[in-house]
């Protein structure tokens, strides 16, 4: 359970071997030690941030995920919650693709649409089924400012942020009165492995702000947090630009 100053005994990450997983684990690790699962593909990263968070003071489990295989997300639940309730869990997986490739290769648009959206929302039907018959928990699901309007830049990407953020915002309204929440996380521009080697956009933040703002609004209840908190301003602007002038911009 989530104690009364916030802090969760349990932490799932989904995608565990993300900057952004293992940056709000270490958040919580901060205040107490918890339990954190793991939830990735085996490979030499998961075993390295299995032991950085154990060296935290974490009691970490490891279980496996694969968001290419469609069985995995219920197996992966399973075995995450035979050691215990979920308190927090953080989905944190996705993949942002070479918009040149998605433009022309059929094949590509639809693994990046999968991995994106078609895995999040099954692995979010399986966590809120699993957390409603326990109670309690919060969901944290991370979409993008990608999401709230496309650009010809990363439009297939952007699409499959549109559809998660759509998706874990009815979930949001279909839990309530259940014990269970959801938190939709809209960043922008993250420096992180994901976007190693690109240029900074303007108001880019870092796993670490993001971590802050999952911890910060799981705290106080809301239903979504975009960071940095600007970004709302900023996209509310461009949400509204009229699309021929949209098109033109240098992104």
């Amino acid at each position: 359970m989530i104690d009364a100053l916030g802090s969760p005994g349990s932490l799932l990450l989904v995608g565990g071997t993300s900057d952004i997983a293992v940056a709000t684990a270490h958040r919580y690790l901060a205040e107490r030690p918890l339990r954190v699962v793991v939830a990735a593909r085996d490979t030499p990263r998961r075993t390295a941030v299995a032991d950085e968070l154990r060296a935290a003071g974490a009691d970490v489990e490891v279980v496996d995920f694969d968001a290419e295989d469609p069985d995995s997300p219920a197996r992966m639940v399973a075995a995450a919650s035979a050691g215990g309730d979920i308190d927090v869990a953080v989905i944190a997986f996705g993949q942002l693709g070479d918009q040149g490739q998605l433009a022309t290769d059929p094949a590509a648009a639809a693994a990046l649409g999968h991995v994106n959206y078609v895995a999040p929302v099954v692995v979010g039907t399986v966590l809120a089924n699993r957390m409603r018959s326990q109670g309690h928990g919060v969901i944290v699901a991370l979409s993008s400012v990608a999401g709230e309007r496309a650009r010809r830049s990363n439009y297939v990407y952007g699409s499959t942020k549109a559809g998660l953020d759509a998706y874990f915002s009815g979930l949001a309204d279909s839990l309530v009165g259940s014990g269970v929440s959801v938190l939709v996380v809209r960043p922008g521009f993250v420096r992180s492995k994901m976007t190693e080697g690109l240029p900074d956009a303007p108001l880019s933040t870092s796993p670490d702000a993001v971590a802050e703002a999952i911890v910060t609004g799981i705290r106080k209840g809301r239903h979504t947090v975009w960071v940095p908190g600007a970004m709302r301003w900023v996209m509310s602007g461009l949400r509204h630009t009229p699309r021929a002038v949209f098109r033109r911009l240098p992104f």
